[in-house]
C-alpha cells in the first residue's frame, strides 16, 4: 500500500444486541494527516475506531485502507498496516513482563531477533517506559501501563496508528513524552479524546461525532469556534 489513506463509505453499524452506534458515516483521511474524533460518550467514537483496524466490520457500507477493503481475508494485511491503541491498556498487555508485550507483535511478524530488540528499544525509549523493561505489566500504575500499551503499537511500526483515549491517566511528563512522539510520527494518527488541549496541539483536523453520526469535520481552529457544534457534541 503505497498511500495509507483511510475512506469509510457510508458505514453503519448496529451492535448484536440492536443498538445503531454508526449511522451512514462517510469519511476519508490522507497519508499523514493528524485527525481528532471527538464528542460526547456513546457518540460513536470508539466503535468508529474499530472499524480502522478491522477488529468491527460494517453492517452496510465500507471502509479501506490505502485501496485494500477491509474483508476478512484482508485483515492480516490491515492490522500490520492499521496500529491500534485501546482505551483500556489492559485489553493490550497480556504477557508477563513488558519486554515481551512490546516484543509480541515484532515476533509475530517473524523479524529477526535483532530487528525485534531493535524495536523493544525504540518503543520503549520513545514513551519513556525504558526502565519498566523487566517489570510485569500487571504491577504497573494506569499511566505506567498506557505508556506500554501505546509501545506495544509502535514496535509494529505501523503506518496508520490510532488511539483511543491515549492521554488519560499520563502523569505530565507521561503526556509529555506521548505527545512529542505522536507530533514525529510521520504517518496518519488518529485520535479520539476528551483532552481538547491535546486536540488542538496535536491535530489540524477534527472530527465532531454525536449520536453516530459527524456532525462537523474541518480544521481545529474552526471547530472549536463553533458555538453551535461544541454544543450538539457534548463538547461544553
Amino acid at each position: 500500500m503505497s498511500h495509507h489513506y483511510v475512506k469509510f463509505d457510508h458505514v453503519s453499524y448496529t451492535y448484536p444486541g440492536g443498538y445503531e452506534a454508526l449511522k451512514d458515516v462517510s469519511l476519508y483521511i490522507s497519508h499523514g494527516e493528524k485527525v481528532a474524533i471527538v464528542g460526547a460518550n456513546g457518540a460513536g467514537k470508539s466503535t468508529l475506531m474499530l472499524h480502522v483496524n478491522g477488529l468491527l466490520q460494517p453492517t452496510s457500507g465500507s471502509v479501506t485502507i490505502g485501496d485494500i477493503p477491509i474483508t476478512k481475508s484482508t485483515l492480516p494485511i490491515i492490522r500490520q498496516t492499521v496500529g491500534l491503541v485501546f482505551q483500556n491498556p489492559d485489553d493490550q498487555l497480556f504477557m508477563p513482563t513488558v519486554e515481551e508485550d512490546v516484543a509480541f507483535g515484532p515476533v509475530n511478524m517473524k523479524l529477526p531477533e535483532d530487528e525485534v530488540e531493535r524495536r523493544v528499544v525504540m518503543a520503549l525509549e520513545a514513551v519513556g517506559a525504558t526502565s519498566l523493561r523487566k517489570r510485569a505489566s500487571y504491577q504497573l500504575s494506569g499511566g505506567q501501563k498506557r505508556s506500554v500499551a501505546i509501545a506495544t503499537v509502535l514496535s509494529m511500526e505501523p503506518d496508520i496508528l490510532v488511539l483511543d483515549e491515549p492521554s488519560s491517566n499520563l502523569d505530565p511528563h507521561s503526556r509529555r513524552l506521548m505527545m512529542e512522539q505522536l507530533r514525529r510520527f510521520k504517518h496518519t494518527c488518529i485520535v479520539t479524546t476528551h483532552d481538547i488541549d491535546m486536540v488542538k496541539e496535536l491535530c489540524a483536523r477534527t472530527i465532531v461525532m454525536a449520536e453516530g453520526r459527524i456532525i462537523a469535520d474541518g480544521a481545529t481552529e474552526d471547530v472549536f469556534r463553533d458555538e453551535e457544534v461544541l454544543c450538539q457534541g457534548g463538547l461544553v
